[in-house]
């Protein structure tokens, strides 16, 4: 693990952190919170999160940025790295009674100077639309709980669309809606559209078009976070059960699994290029999986405690044979923005394949760095460098960035992928409402796996793994990890959801895709909830849950701690009093938030751009 630096106090706030390309400072009068600046009392609530949209101001002010600090709601300009935070003048203020915001989302498609979509997820299940540069509530989805009672936990637009977004909830649910649409005043019907391994997806049945237009089941438990692939097409689910499950969403065909070390996984994301993604949780490590190997290439060790955020760092990934493409060199916002659709749900196709062009076996870079980040509940910063004597360990080392080992492994090539459009549009309506949490858990059935090669050996720096779940001897396992279905061009959320298609669809195929093996869910007894149900339920389940993990570890599932690189963080340090929930990177600068309700921003170097000479006294951090 990274020194805590000097021979401090290891307890001291960090306000700078040195890597190869410079010093990130801590811009303290770039702080962002309530406009008290007291720190919050986190005390039962949710996560703090942040959401960043560009509106293309002509000022070349045009970032916005919207947080949550317990049943507060805040949307402000964001100055970054240029000016200091005037936290008296927030562009919107909300505070809610009854339930707490959980998380949000900015449409980057439809954000100008003058309006924004924002969607926010509430912890009694609703949804909401509001325009916070209008002032405007445009409408309230899931208002009478009909749909879910459970906590939102994400939300996100679908990518290249300006009208449909996906909900996912504690209940382990997605519903996919479209702001056209009312969500009707009884509980919906469902018809099973397609069941698969670990997930069934279901369509709503209704004379008139209503939402949800989809129900996904995904795993068992909570699904905790999902998200798009880069060009939009595949869906990464992190859920309570320990596994990751990568899904094509058009078609909802499963891709592949994998299964954490122990515990649920907490947070996901995909590298810039769609080729990795880096998953994170209560095993307290970064798991790195291979989308076209479907395996599990390296993982991390240095967090203390649950991972709660894992990020790619567009900008300081390169290839170095040739830069990556515009797309994939700023913010999450910037690369949406880039891809133009008129009518429909068009897709960033061709940048996708001159990257893959490029990583293909004939044309392999020889050096290629991922750097991607994670915060945790042990308050630590972690950045991580994914290199290619891991990526691609048959090549010879052009230069070692971290202290990893090499294993023999075949080199992971591009998949074909396949495009779909559907149309769009947008709306207004409604006000907030109370109510209490209630959490239903849905089944899974997961996928056995391939056993690995011979054990390989680990960085020396640090310590031998111990076996989870009690130190059991797991037993090994058979079977695959990844779905080799191609058939990837049966769109779900195409022109027919208006159409009444669905009844005359065959569940006849996708019932033989089921597996036989049953993965219960690897409850954490460490989860938050103020539930007793949910708790009664973790003690239910433990033994079982243990007996389960001990199977799948030691398979492509779950490799063994030696079985695979084990990364060590190229920067670990304490930057918060209570523990993090934020981490984004934008262009100029590294964002994280502390449940305390301090959004701080860390200059990129050479990036400062206002005088810190004298800073005010900030309740997050010391000035070194």
């Amino acid at each position: 693990m990274a020194a805590e630096g000097g021979g401090k106090e290891t307890n001291e706030i960090k306000t700078q952190f040195t890597t190869r390309e410079g010093v990130y400072k801590l811009l303290t009068h770039s702080e962002y919170s309530r406009p008290n600046r007291v720190p919050f009392n986190s005390q039962g609530s949710n996560p703090v999160k942040v959401s960043f949209v560009n509106v293309n101001d002509q000022s070349g002010n045009g970032d916005r940025i919207c947080f949550n600090v317990g049943r507060e709601l805040y949307f402000y300009i964001y100055k970054g790295v240029r000016k200091a935070a005037d936290l008296s003048k927030p562009v919107d203020k909300r505070i809610y009674k009854g339930t707490q915001p959980t998380c949000h989302d900015f449409n980057p498609l439809t954000a100008t100077a003058e309006s924004v979509s924002l969607l926010v997820g509430f912890s009694a299940g609703q949804v909401q639309l509001i325009d916070p540069i209008k002032k405007e509530t445009s409408k309230l989805f899931n208002e009478e709980r009909l749909i879910d009672k459970s906590r939102v936990t994400c939300v996100r637009w679908v990518p290249g669309s300006e009208s449909l977004f996906l909900v996912a909830h504690s209940s382990g649910s997605m519903y996919l809606y479209n702001v056209e649409n009312t969500c009707g005043t009884t509980a919906p019907h469902y018809q099973l559209l397609k069941q698969g391994d670990n997930y069934a997806v279901h369509t709503c049945k209704s004379k008139s078009a209503r939402n949800p237009l989809l129900r996904w089941t995904v795993g068992e438990g909570a699904l905790n976070e999902f998200a798009f692939s880069p060009d939009g097409k595949f869906l990464a689910c992190a859920s309570q059960d320990g596994f990751l499950r990568v899904f094509g969403f058009d078609a909802a065909e499963l891709h592949g699994t994998m299964k954490s070390y122990f515990g649920g996984l907490l947070c996901v994301c995909w590298s810039p290029d769609g080729r990795y993604i880096v998953a994170g949780g209560e095993d307290d490590l970064v798991t790195v999986w291979s989308f076209s190997d479907c395996r599990v290439i390296a993982r991390g060790q240095g967090h203390k405690s649950w991972v709660s955020v894992v990020a790619f760092d567009h900008c300081t990934t390169s290839v170095e044979d040739g830069e990556l493409p515009a797309e994939f060199s700023g913010s999450d916002e910037d690369f949406h923005e880039q891809i133009h659709i008129g009518a429909g749900r068009e897709r960033a196709n061709s940048s996708h394949s001159r990257l893959s062009k490029r990583n293909s076996t004939e044309s392999r870079p020889v050096s290629v760095t991922y750097r991607f980040g994670s915060v945790g509940q042990d308050t630590q910063l972690c950045l991580w460098d994914l290199t290619e004597d891991i990526l691609f360990p048959h090549l010879p080392l052009s230069r070692t960035r971290t202290h990893t080992n090499v294993m023999s492994a075949t080199s992971p090539t591009a998949t074909g992928q396949t495009v779909t459009t559907v149309s769009i549009t947008s709306t207004t309506n409604s006000s907030g409402t109370n109510i209490k949490d209630n959490v239903s858990n849905s089944s899974a059935t997961g996928n056995p796996a391939n056993s690995l090669p011979d054990s390989l050996p680990r960085s020396n720096s640090l310590p031998q793994a111990t076996n989870p779940a009690g130190g059991s001897t797991p037993n090994s396992h058979t079977g695959s990890s990844c779905s080799s279905n191609s058939s990837k061009g049966n769109s779900i959320i195409d022109s027919s959801f208006i159409a009444n298609k669905f009844a005359t669809l065959s569940l006849h195929d996708s019932r033989k895709e089921r597996h036989e093996k049953d993965h219960k869910r690897n409850h954490s007894m460490g989860h938050i909830s103020s539930k007793s149900s949910d708790k009664l339920n973790q003690l239910s389940s433990s033994r079982t849950a243990k007996a389960e993990a001990a199977k799948t570890l030691g398979t492509m599932l779950c490799p063994r701690m030696e079985e695979v690189p084990l990364l060590e963080p190229l920067v670990c340090k304490k930057i918060a009093h209570e523990r993090l929930t934020v981490l984004i990177f934008l262009e100029d600068c590294l964002v994280t938030a502390c449940q305390e309700g301090f959004i701080c921003t860390w200059a990129r170097p050479g990036k400062v751009g206002l005088s810190q000479n004298n800073p005010a006294n900030s309740p997050s951090g010391t000035v070194v």
